[in-house]
């Protein structure tokens, strides 16, 4: 099971670079759960075999807009025979021929003879891509309802040019994907979720924190935005991507700084999933300069004692303010034992809408980056159990189980 569980991709391959990882994104996107079948252009076939694209697809690939092979009309087939087709690389080119109608081969007729919805990933010289022709071809469909744009990556790219052009990775085309095939039933809502741990500093090297990754929230993040939800992402440090889809992201690091920027962010908010791991302590006082294991003379210094005082509970804060009702507050409870317990004594304690209990420690679930398994609890007691999943899917149960409150904060905001 993945993001893309059932679903039946077309994979079009424009005539560019990029397209010599074809047969990774096919593998990736049959990893995610999807059948995928490969057309690609005569120019495309320079840069990357068609045998490796049957190979790694389980089809044959369409390459011959005059095949007589088969007696369907294949043109007309692929794209409707899918609930999807990416096209990656998107070059110039292809763009172009897209735009104004142009069917000279197998992918462009395959296009033009569908409704099936696109996905655009654009992958080119960058002074290609900033081309205004390009760009005015980019900027017409885009207004098209059919299809969608993934901004191309930032780098190195073929030509020697560092710059934008390159084409995204396989994990940020399968999210864009899955966002483009989801409901989009919370369009309007405006989210904020928290995520990763917080460090608080002992000195300018030392700090205390804890295992959180962010896996999990920046996973809520994606799934969010994916429904149509306009997200920020309120990142601890961690080293992860922001998810495709995503409006806005605010680093922090401590506390007091997610609080400030929760704080910030507050009065536009109709939905806060405070997915954080915040540190519950920070040192008293901090060191500005490094504490050293050896003493002025060089012999071994008395280990430091560290006086420790709480930091701010970020959601009671939130909780306690004036325009509370208007906002659905969505807690976290990571417990060791006595779970359900516990996260049901943390909802009534901080005010909260809902609060999903999940056990730590299990290996391989809680933090890092493998599978979760917990409870959602409702404020009137109600509750949702989920089995254990990878938090990518997790994370669309849980939006999936939210859903129903969230279109009436959304529906709300649209007529306010």
């Amino acid at each position: 099971m993945g993001l893309l569980a059932t679903r039946r991709i077309l994979l079009g391959l424009g005539g560019g670079i990029a397209a010599y990882k074809a047969p990774e994104l096919v593998r990736r996107l049959r990893d995610a759960g999807a059948e995928v079948r490969v057309v690609m252009s005569a120019a495309a076939a320079r840069f990357v075999s068609k045998l490796s694209l049957e190979v790694v697809s389980g089809f044959p690939v369409g390459d011959d807009l005059w095949s007589t092979d088969d007696a369907r009309i294949v043109h007309t087939d692929l794209a409707r025979d899918s609930d999807l087709v990416i096209l990656a690389p998107a070059t110039a080119d292809l763009i172009g021929k897209i735009r104004h109608g142009l069917a000279d081969d197998l992918l462009t007729t395959t296009v033009m003879a569908a409704k099936t919805p696109v996905l655009v990933c654009p992958a080119m010289n960058t002074e290609m891509l900033d081309n205004p022709l390009v760009q005015d071809n980019i900027a017409h469909l885009r207004s098209l309802a059919r299809y969608t744009f993934l901004e191309p990556g930032v780098g190195l790219l073929a030509c020697g040019i560092t710059g934008p052009g390159r084409q995204p990775d396989p994990p940020e085309i399968i999210e864009a994907a899955a966002a483009v095939l989801a409901d989009k039933d919370l369009r309007g809502l405006a989210a904020i979720v928290s995520a990763g741990p917080t460090r608080e500093p002992i000195d300018p090297v030392r700090f205390i924190g804890n295992h959180s990754t962010g896996t999990m929230g920046f996973a809520i993040a994606r799934a969010l935005a994916a429904r149509g939800a306009t997200v920020t992402l309120v990142a601890g440090p961690v080293s992860l991507r922001t998810p495709v889809g995503v409006a806005r992201r605010v680093d922090v690091e401590t506390a007091d700084e997610m609080l400030a920027a929760l704080t910030e962010l507050w009065p536009s908010t109709d939905f806060l999933a405070m997915t954080a791991a915040v540190a519950d302590y920070r040192p008293a006082q901090r060191s500005q300069e490094k504490i050293k294991k050896t003493d002025a003379s060089g012999d071994s210094a008395m280990p430091p004692t560290l006086a420790l005082a709480r930091t701010p509970d970020i959601l009671k804060t939130l909780a306690a303010r004036p325009d509370r009702s208007r906002v659905m507050l969505l807690g976290f409870a990571a417990e060791t034992h006595d779970v359900i317990d516990y996260a049901k004594a943390k909802l009534v304690d901080k005010d909260l809408d809902a609060i999903l209990a999940n056990r730590v420690g299990v290996p391989e679930s809680g933090f890092g980056p493998g599978d979760n398994i917990g409870t959602l609890v409702f404020r009137d007691g109600t509750f949702v159990e989920f089995a254990r999943a990878p938090k990518e899917l997790f994370a669309d149960a849980l939006v999936a189980a939210l859903a129903p409150r969230l279109t009436h904060l959304a529906r709300r905001s649209a007529h306010a």
